[in-house]
């Protein structure tokens, strides 16, 4: 997949373009129907698959007041729309002036003038350019206008919710990382750097990895049974999320405890899958009490970790 990051960066007279316009937080199953539907009708009418985002997420520009806690990173996004085998990604920077847009001239000059749109593919609930004017009923007249088709798809759900980004993000917030699978499609992970914490993991007998990562979503306060990617290799550990109540902290932070590992690995980048909730967040009457709560939930972890498959990009049929 080419990324360009500029309208301007994109050839011009793409051969029958198939285009699709998200912003993609997550890439979840939902996002990932479209992908593949713009993928195949690219591949069948012997043209190229285009995907139109946006960095930062328009939110965080026309809501700045508003907390939005993303999925994924620009890089994370980028990547699993490569998973998806398209061949265009085009992030468009998105500010107040390219806010105030009209619908009518983005399609325009952008699908039509620049990319040559045949064929633009939208979920069913999206819509864009300035006070989302771009719905399907002003793409479809624009669409018989300039000589291309609208295709809008239906939502994707399990009976009982419908996916999407805002579904992911409170599944993960309530720290439901284990039933978000069936709507992400992977497990949920956050990468980071292993930095130097209070080191009271190793006077306890479990040193951990703290993890410093740019991701702000972060599964609710508790403990976790996970697996962690450490270059090529992949360990099961358990990670506490929270302020350690026992010793009074005031900071969030991610503690990993990686099972039969003894390596010094400050500095290096680790991503950890949450796979399963142990339990919540609690506060100990003393270190010895700390220390046997500590035992008894890397066994449970252990045990939950025997019989769990990793399901990431690379492993989920549906990428």
């Amino acid at each position: 997949m080419i990324i360009y990051r500029q309208i301007s960066d994109l050839p011009a007279g793409l051969p029958h373009p198939v285009v699709t316009i998200g912003n993609f937080d997550g890439v979840h199953l939902g996002h990932r129907q479209v992908l593949s539907r713009v993928r195949e009708e690219a591949q069948r009418r012997g043209g190229v698959s285009v995907v139109i985002t946006f960095v930062p997420h328009p939110l965080q520009v026309l809501s700045p007041g508003v907390p939005l806690k993303l999925i994924t990173t620009p890089a994370e996004k980028a990547a699993l729309i490569a998973a998806s085998e398209i061949d265009y990604l085009l992030e468009i920077p998105f500010d107040a002036a390219f806010a105030a847009t009209p619908a009518r001239v983005f399609v325009e000059e952008v699908l039509v003038g620049r990319i040559g749109v045949e064929l633009l593919v939208i979920g069913y609930d999206y819509a864009f350019g300035r006070g989302r004017e771009g719905e399907p009923e002003l793409l479809r007249l624009l669409g018989e206008r300039h000589n291309f088709s609208v295709e809008l798809l239906n939502p994707v759900s399990n009976g009982t919710i419908v996916y999407s980004s805002t579904a992911v993000r409170r599944m993960v917030e309530h720290g439901d990382v284990k039933g978000v699978v069936a709507i992400l499609g992977r497990h949920y992970c956050m990468a980071g750097e292993v930095v130097h914490g209070f080191h009271r993991g190793r006077t306890l007998g479990y040193p951990t990895a703290n993890l410093k990562t740019e991701k702000d979503l972060v599964p609710c306060a508790g403990v976790y049974a996970v697996k962690v990617r450490l270059g090529d290799e992949l360990f099961d550990g358990a990670c506490n999320v929270g302020t350690n109540p026992t010793f009074a902290n005031a900071k969030l932070s991610m503690e990993v405890f990686l099972f039969d590992f003894d390596r010094d690995i400050y500095g290096e980048t680790i991503c950890v899958y949450f796979i399963d909730r142990v339990r919540g967040e609690k506060r100990f009457p003393g270190v010895d009490a700390l220390r046997q709560a500590i035992a008894q939930d890397v066994e449970h972890c252990r045990e939950l970790l025997e019989s769990a498959t990793l399901i990431d990009c690379h492993t989920a049929e549906t990428c």
